[in-house]
């Protein structure tokens, strides 16, 4: 599911992530929403890019505490610009 075994362990690499992805900087198509997920087979965190029809683009593991303390952050965006 997830290539990239980069894992984000803080709420300022989650931050840089998002911005990324909302510049699109990173050349998704069709990028239509960020979210925060488990994985269903092992339960590992991730921040997840889905596109309209809800599947994943591109995802990113996450630590339990960003999991925990990042979710405001996904839902709402960031403060910083891009």
């Amino acid at each position: 599911m997830i290539d990239d075994d980069r894992i984000i362990s803080d709420l300022d690499e989650l931050e840089t992530f998002l911005v990324t992805v909302e510049s699109g900087s990173l050349g998704l198509n069709n990028a239509a929403g960020i979210v925060m997920a488990t994985n269903n087979s092992d339960g590992r965190r991730f921040v997840a890019v889905l596109d309209d029809n809800h599947q994943l683009l591109l995802g990113r593991w996450v630590t339990e505490e960003v999991f925990q303390t990042g979710q405001d952050m996904v839902k709402n965006g960031t403060n910083r610009s891009h």
